[in-house]
């Protein structure tokens, strides 16, 4: 899919990934349990896993197209690339775009894979956030930078740090990241919505859910809520939205 709009944009950096991964299921023709799913492959596996950590929750959320890159930490054998290969497909790359690096060492998060300077440079070319399937450090420098961050831990230094590959797809905390893939990262984790889906009608689900939802749990403030109540309305409201 092409560039979606800035309005479309917009919306996505004000959402959830609790509740784009329903409107991800939702776009595909489930409902949030899934079932008419089956079918076609079973719901989708389109987050991180559990050892990904926000890192600095109160930079908030990020979003953005993905960009990947693959390093080493420590070894030194390692057959490397010139960082400006890299760095230049960021600068040529249209924003808004979300970084995602994986540790490929032998001793993957033995060694920090972003640190501050990094952050400022990523910053610099229009990054609005980034994730490390492995290890960080200087977290005070990069919240001064303002970046947000996501990874699976924190450690002082590093050994040798060689750059292995750039934008191409990559396993990172257990998902599967394709360069232009569209990237929404929150306390959660990271939902994606693949570069093939249209990233409009996405969104058109997402504000659905989240009016539905919204409405639902209004129910549980009303005075004399009980569960029949909530359940009356539910059945009487859960298709007009």
């Amino acid at each position: 899919m092409g560039m979606a709009s800035k309005e479309v944009l917009d919306g996505m950096k004000d959402m959830d990934t609790a509740t784009l991964f329903n409107a991800v299921v939702a776009a595909m023709g489930g409902s949030q349990g899934g079932f008419e799913l089956e079918k076609k492959g079973g719901m989708p596996v389109n987050y991180t896993d559990n050892t990904l950590r926000c890192l600095l929750p109160e930079l908030g959320i990020a979003a953005g197209y993905a960009v990947t890159m693959e390093v080493t930490t420590n070894d030194p054998d390692s057959s490397a690339l010139k960082w400006d290969e890299y760095y230049d497909m960021l600068a040529k790359t249209p924003g808004p775009k979300f970084a995602i690096v994986k540790d490929v060492d032998s001793k993957p998060g033995r060694g920090a894979s972003f640190g501050d300077g990094m952050a400022a440079t990523h910053k610099l070319l229009g990054v609005t956030g980034a994730a490390v399937d492995g290890s960080v450090r200087d977290l005070m420098g990069i919240k001064k930078v303002g970046l947000p961050m996501w990874g699976k831990g924190l450690v002082p230094g590093h050994g040798i740090f060689n750059l292995i590959s750039v934008n191409r797809p990559i396993v990172a905390c257990g998902l599967l990241v394709k360069p232009g893939d569209f990237i929404v990262a929150d306390m959660d984790g990271i939902t994606k919505v693949p570069l093939e889906m249209d990233l409009a009608a996405v969104l058109k689900e997402a504000l659905k859910i989240r009016r539905k939802e919204g409405a639902y749990h209004e129910q549980f403030k009303k005075p004399g809520a009980t569960k029949a109540s909530i359940d009356a309305w539910w059945k009487a409201n859960k298709d007009k939205f």
